[in-house]
């Protein structure tokens, strides 16, 4: 726990068997209270892996789902199990769990109720073997997405992140995607709902067993990420009225 409250990490999974259990190694079980993993629909025997190294909660899709899909059976678990703080961490070590400790102290200390793992602030992304295109792609997205949105982040596209309770008791995530912009609708409901977020420094890892998508799926990643800023921008100027931007216990669907 950190101050008294309960932190839960939640492993979105596909395919992760070779990765897995070096990733769960090095998350320190004396501050993370409960481990949720969630397979979707893996080929490979992910879910035999999570199950041999003892983590607590292992949930099985037996189709996938989608990235975003997955994220909402973590969350929704992460929930049921009563926690006060969720860290976000992939299983393919892309991302190292070294950092969940000062980002569940940021949240627990009540500071911000977000906070990103950003692979561009320092020189994390290059050094850890992003491509360049991928790098190039990024600051230019970000780019668009902090005029619209009107936030200074260093990037959005980061898979590492850490939630309060508060957080994923009030944004809509239920309704959004279920492929991968899920997450910067995510982003987007948290900057609208008036959370400011933080980010920490995050080294990177970049390797052939490191999950990543092919050009086509980041191109329709790419117009999905515009879509979504967008329409926060048109939502934040008062033209649209759109649900995902509704409070779960907000004012009733027309």
């Amino acid at each position: 726990m950190i101050n008294g409250k309960k932190v839960v990490v939640v492993m979105p999974a596909f395919n992760a068997a070779l990765t897995l259990e070096k990733t769960y190694r090095d998350i320190d079980l004396d501050i993370v209270d409960e481990v949720v993993l969630v397979d979707d629909g893996s080929s490979d025997n992910t879910e035999q892996v999570a199950r041999r190294i003892g983590i607590d909660h292992v949930i099985k899709h037996d189709k996938n789902k989608g990235y975003g899909g997955n994220q909402k059976s973590c969350y929704a678990k992460a929930q049921e199990l009563g926690a006060d703080i969720v860290i976000m961490l992939h299983p393919d070590y892309q991302y190292t769990p070294l950092l969940i400790g000062p980002m569940s102290h940021i949240v627990g200390s009540g500071l911000y109720h977000c906070v990103l793992g950003s692979r561009i602030l320092g020189k994390g992304a290059l050094k850890g073997g992003m491509p360049v295109y991928k790098y190039v792609a990024n600051r230019f997205l970000t780019f668009v997405q902090n005029l619209l949105i009107g936030q200074k982040l260093s990037e959005y596209h980061t898979g590492y992140r850490a939630f309060s309770r508060e957080v994923l008791d009030t944004i809509n995530y239920e309704i959004n995607s279920d492929d991968f912009v899920f997450d910067n609708q995510m982003l987007s409901q948290i900057v609208y709902a008036g959370y400011d977020i933080a980010e920490v420094t995050c080294p990177t890892r970049y390797s052939e067993e490191a999950s990543s998508i092919n050009c086509s799926r980041s191109l329709v990643y790419g117009f999905g990420v515009l879509g979504t800023s967008l329409n926060h921008f048109l939502q934040r100027v008062g033209v649209v009225d759109l649900k995902m931007y509704r409070p779960k216990t907000g004012r009733t669907e027309l």
